[in-house]
C-alpha cells in the first residue's frame, strides 16, 4: 500500500499542454508554474516513506497479530492509500484563494493517519504488550511511544494554525516531516 501510495502522486503532476510546448520559454514557465504539485509531491513522498519505515520498524517488533491489530492495521493503510488525492489538492490550491482548504484537507488527513498508527501501535501494545515478540527492546518500544504521541497533536496544530494562516500550517507539517525523519523517531 505505501509503495503503491508513493507511486500514485507522481501521476498528479501534467506534463504542460501542446501549446506550453511549443516554445523553450513556453514551456520553461509552464515547469516553474508546476512547483505547488513538486512541492506537494516531495512532502508526500517522504512523509509516506516515514510512515513506511516507520510501519516496518513497528512491526519489527510484533511476535503475533490479533483481530484488532488487524482492523487497526486497515484503518492505518486507509489513510495510506488516501494521501494523493489530498496531496493533489495541497498542490492545486497553494497560492490560490482556497488554499487554506487545500492546507486543512491535507492536515485534516495527517491527523487521522496519526491516530491510526496510535491505534495500531496501542494494539500491539495492549494487554501487557502480549502481541510484541518477548525479545522486544523496552528502549526501542518506549521511543517508538514517546514518537507517536507527537502526531495527533502535531498535526492538529498544523490544522488550527491553517484556519489563521495556511502558511503556518504548512510550516508545522514541514516540521513534523524533518522530526519524524531522525532515527529517533521510530525508535531504532
Amino acid at each position: 500500500m505505501f509503495a503503491i501510495a508513493i507511486t500514485l502522486l507522481v501521476l498528479e503532476i501534467r506534463v504542460p499542454s501542446a501549446a506550453q510546448l511549443a516554445t523553450p520559454g513556453a514551456l520553461i514557465e509552464a515547469l516553474a508554474g508546476l512547483w505547488p504539485s513538486y512541492f506537494g509531491y516531495a512532502l508526500s513522498f517522504v512523509t509516506v516513506g516515514i510512515m513506511w519505515a516507520n510501519h516496518h520498524n513497528l512491526f519489527r517488533h510484533v511476535a503475533t497479530v490479533d483481530h484488532f491489530l488487524i482492523l487497526a492495521n486497515l484503518l492505518l493503510l486507509l489513510g495510506v492509500g488516501f494521501v494523493p488525492f489530498p496531496t493533489a489538492l495541497l498542490a492545486a490550491t497553494l497560492g490560490q484563494p482556497s488554499q487554506q482548504v487545500g492546507v486543512l484537507v491535507y492536515a485534516g488527513t495527517f491527523v487521522a493517519i496519526a491516530v491510526g498508527f496510535n491505534a495500531l501501535w496501542y494494539g500491539a501494545r495492549r494487554g501487557g504488550g502480549r502481541l510484541l515478540r518477548a525479545d522486544a527492546d523496552p528502549a526501542a518500544v518506549a521511543g517508538i511511544t514517546r514518537s507517536y504521541r507527537l502526531g495527533p497533536p502535531g498535526y492538529l496544530l498544523a490544522f488550527g494554525l491553517a484556519i489563521v494562516n495556511p502558511a503556518l500550517g504548512v510550516a508545522v507539517i514541514v516540521g513534523l516531516v524533518i522530526l519524524y525523519l531522525l532515527p529517533s523517531s521510530s525508535g531504532a
